[in-house]
């Protein structure tokens, strides 16, 4: 029975997984594949509903909407990537050294973290998106500066607990020293944890992109990005919510399949079950 529910879980793991990879891919060749130009405005054709040629109608513009959905993919994808793999890395360093070194340090490390995490994040992300300036690469470094502090705070709870396990005081004993244990006994043995935190995490990152580049903060026109343009099809609402929509549901199910592979992945790794 537990072989079974076992097998269940890998399939399901690989199938989200080969979507995603999919996804990726998609990203990588989406200048290559997409039908029409995805910045190119043509007046001609402005606001035409979907069709065979159009398969998401166009925008106020005339540019391809499927084209623009498409290309979004990479700007999206890309930019989640790149802040989860910074907190993850930041993060597990500064809660790695904090734990492990204790006293001052912890005190200072600690401190920054619970400044940080007093203001409401996606307030503050627009407050530091505000002051860098409106470009989608200001929203990245906003994003970052938020959200390092939960990794932090995990990453110190699971060193002072391995402080105590045997096999680092074994080492301690050896005479290694602190950065030797820290690189070959403490990141590996809270690696995986933090590891599942960054991929139920890479859905959220998306919606905090959106997010910035609807309210004009992240990604300027004509880029072709989902947030922002949700921003520009709210005036059109009613005439074309095509406009809308597309982007929306493309947010919607790529959020939902990386936070079903983020699930199966705990459910897999959590050492309970």
């Amino acid at each position: 029975m537990i072989e079974k529910i076992t097998n269940k879980k890998n399939i399901k793991i690989i199938i989200y997984s080969t979507l995603i990879l999919a996804l990726f891919l998609i990203a990588l060749f989406s200048n290559k594949i997409v039908p029409y130009d995805p910045i190119k405005a043509d007046l001609t054709t402005a606001l035409l509903p979907p069709s065979s040629t159009h398969f998401f109608g166009t925008d106020n513009l005339g540019r391809d909407v499927f084209s623009r959905v498409i290309c979004g993919i990479r700007t999206s994808l890309f930019s989640s990537l790149i802040i989860t793999c910074f907190i993850f890395i930041f993060g597990m360093l500064i809660g790695v050294i904090a734990g492990y070194y204790g006293n001052i340090v912890d005190d200072i490390l600690m401190k920054i973290t619970v400044i940080l995490q007093s203001f409401p994040s996606l307030i503050l992300a627009i407050a530091v998106a505000g002051m860098l300036g409106p470009s989608l690469k200001n929203t990245i470094i906003a994003i970052c500066i938020i959200n390092w502090t939960k990794y932090a705070r995990m990453a110190r709870s699971l060193t002072i607990s391995l402080k105590e396990s045997n096999y680092i005081k074994s080492s301690i004993l050896c005479g290694a020293k602190s950065h030797q244990i820290i690189l070959t006994d403490v990141i590996p043995n809270i690696s995986p944890t933090l590891l599942v935190m960054a991929m139920l995490d890479i859905g959220g990152m998306i919606l905090e992109i959106a997010g910035l580049c609807f309210l004009g903060l992240g990604a300027q026109p004509p880029t072709p990005e989902w947030g922002l343009m949700m921003n520009e099809g709210r005036k059109y609402i009613y005439n074309a919510p095509w406009m809308i929509l597309s982007p929306g549901i493309a947010i919607l199910v790529v959020v939902f399949l990386f936070n079903l592979l983020g699930d199966e992945i705990r459910d897999r790794f959590d050492v309970k079950q």
